[in-house]
């Protein structure tokens, strides 16, 4: 019976007879109810099942009858990989990876595919798939990293077919591309990198490892902007969508934008060497600056959580007056709109002037900064920048800051004081009640502390 969409027959389940009209019961296995409709398409898309046309119609069941399972994940073989994806990579997943060129994209996912085939069961085998780069390049950032490649298998082709066909024979428990960017295939065109290629050739690979257990992780490129190139959807088709930075030092930076099956909170964090990423497993005063004297006016520092742990950071300020009739803010690793907020707050609560400043700030170390508690280190640094005059040495700084000048309280502030005490700060300044803590409700009542004016 032709339908408007493709032919429509039906399939038993137990047995695979088909025919064209509904039956009670199977003529081949004589099972009841098991013939189900089977919709024959042309242009099905069924990437598991290539060459086929027959497409099960999919009906509506109820979520209570949905049995879940746990999920299984594999370890990358580094900690810090596996802390961003949420303690590993999770079977049947597809993770995208951005970053800019040279960041170390490749160099940390050659490294994870040695230590995944390394630490996992014996007849796991893993797919490089490089679309940028020859055999031999691969082979001597090998040597160069001194990693193990007895167990990576390569292929280095920009077509789609080829990778299927690879995909299809080793059936390999990771999959790496290594770009998305430069796969294409005939259906789509012949052009690598346009709209349609990204989606066509993404939607491909991520079928694939849907129906099996594997995990696919995809790299991308980005824009000037920091944002990964090509469509939008392509992180919305996507499980898990990392993003690789880096400071201006050695410092690498891996975070999580989107993860289905984990928190986007945590932080990785590598230092790039001659041999490769190695894992910063103890972060917490990596991003203080270590000094003989005291430190400067505009300085504050701060306990920031990170998914689950806690860092101290150094928030510098500076002001100059304005070159023209209009001040402006420069801040990179913070939100410029949240500077601009805390100068107002100080200029209403304090009768400190910011209008006729320009503003600079900046975080040490490189971390980009969002969460509320670096409120009050921020206000202290700008209100030591524009006083000229440092803030004692050894003292945190943790709270949110309000419009009418309170200093509200933060989550988890037990970690912070306890972080920052072992790291030495004997002065701690936030709105907790606690011994070894002095207490501020308002930025008055914190200035008043620090400076003492």
């Amino acid at each position: 019976m032709a339908k408007k969409n493709g032919s429509i027959i039906y399939k038993c389940s137990s047995c695979g007879y088909t025919q064209p009209k509904w039956l009670g019961r199977c003529p081949e296995c004589n099972e009841w109810n098991t013939l189900e409709e089977i919709i024959i398409d042309k242009n099905a898309v069924t990437p598991a099942g290539r060459g086929t046309e027959q497409v099960e119609k999919k009906k509506p069941v109820s979520l209570e009858s949905i049995k879940t399972e746990n999920k299984v994940r594999f370890s990358t073989g580094i900690e810090e990989f596996d802390r961003v994806l949420g303690g590993g990579a999770t079977k049947r997943s597809a993770i995208l990876l951005g970053g800019e060129p040279g960041i170390g994209k490749s160099t940390l996912l050659l490294q994870s595919a040695s230590s995944f085939a390394k630490i996992n069961k014996e007849n796991q085998t893993v797919l490089y798939i490089s679309g940028e780069e020859s055999a031999e390049q691969i082979k001597d950032r090998a040597l160069r990293l001194n990693v193990d490649c007895s167990k990576i298998q390569l292929l280095c082709t920009s077509r789609l077919e080829d990778s299927l066909d690879a995909m299809d024979n080793l059936k390999p428990s990771l999959v790496i591309i290594d770009s998305i960017q430069t796969i294409y295939s005939a259906e789509a065109g012949i052009i690598p990198g346009t709209v349609n290629q990204l989606k066509y050739c993404a939607n491909e690979f991520i079928s694939w490892v849907k129906e099996r257990d594997s995990v696919l992780i995809m790299t991308a490129h980005v824009t000037k902007e920091g944002t990964i190139a090509g469509p939008k959807s392509l992180e919305h088709m996507v499980d898990t969508v990392i993003s690789f930075e880096k400071n201006n030092e050695d410092i690498r930076f891996l975070h999580s934008q989107k993860n289905r099956f984990g928190s986007i909170d945590e932080l990785g964090i590598f230092n790039m060497t001659e041999k490769g990423l190695i894992s910063v497993v103890d972060p917490a005063s990596l991003f203080l600056t270590k000094r003989k004297d005291s430190i400067p006016a505009g300085v504050s520092c701060c306990p920031v959580f990170e998914g689950s742990r806690v860092f101290l950071v150094e928030i510098q300020a500076l002001t100059v007056p304005a070159k023209s009739s209009l001040s402006r803010v420069y801040s990179e690793k913070i939100d410029s709109g949240r500077v601009a907020r805390i100068a107002a707050v100080i200029e209403k609560r304090c009768g400190l002037t910011f209008s006729d400043q320009d503003i600079y700030v900046n975080v040490a170390g490189g971390i980009r900064l969002n969460e509320s508690s670096i409120d009050a280190a921020i206000a202290a640094a700008l209100y030591s920048a524009r006083v000229d005059i440092p803030l004692p040495n050894n003292t945190a700084i943790f709270g949110e800051l309000s419009l009418a000048g309170e200093i509200r309280q933060v989550t988890k502030s037990s970690n912070r004081i306890k972080t920052a005490i072992q790291l030495g700060f004997t002065n701690i300044v936030c709105p907790e009640e606690d011994s070894n803590v002095q207490k501020c409700e308002n930025i008055k009542e914190m200035v008043k502390i620090l400076l003492k004016p």
